[in-house]
């Protein structure tokens, strides 16, 4: 005679196979897919190339204006700067592209950016800037003092026929 008293007895064993379960396993699943799965190799950006401080002489900066893929550099009272990195303002097209590949010390020292404050003879003397007021070399100075902060210096512009651009053609 059975026990009244004791618990009914279950005769059918309740299935694991539940909808949630089959849901957690997926998801358990998918979650060591991607903590196992191969990780693409890390691409490091490519290296700028190497400046090599060198001498400049005004025609020989005039090419690194900008156009075919050339740096923009440009000088400020014989230091000659790489201001690629504001290629939007000194590259083609830009409001100081006149300064590009020249020497920018009397347009940035007088505030304007006219073609008539470049030195023509790209072969004759470097403007000494003797001709410049006390407001405008102090103008000067606060521009070379942002390109300074901003810009690697990378060479030094010297006249056509000084010794120094003898000097560093020989070198070449």
């Amino acid at each position: 005679m059975a026990d009244s008293s004791s618990p009914p007895v279950a005769t059918e064993a309740t299935s694991a196979a539940t909808p949630i379960n089959f849901i957690l396993l997926s998801l358990f699943v998918f979650l060591v897919y991607l903590r196992l799965k191969p990780m693409k190799p890390q691409v490091l950006p490519r290296a700028p190339p190497a400046t090599v401080f060198r001498t400049f002489t005004p025609p020989e900066l005039y090419p690194y204006n900008g156009l075919n893929g050339m740096p923009v550099y440009l000088a400020v009272r014989g230091r000659v700067f790489d201001v690629t990195a504001g290629r939007n303002f000194y590259g083609p097209g830009g409001p100081y592209a006149n300064f590009a590949g020249r020497d920018a010390s009397r347009g940035l020292a007088c505030g304007s950016f006219d073609e008539d404050m470049l030195t023509k003879d790209l072969d004759g003397p470097l403007d000494k800037l003797d001709d410049l007021g006390d407001e405008q070399m102090e103008a000067l100075q606060g521009w070379e003092e942002r390109f300074l902060e901003k810009y690697l210096v990378v060479g030094k512009l010297v006249p056509v026929g000084s010794e120094e651009a003898k000097a560093a053609a020989a070198q070449q």
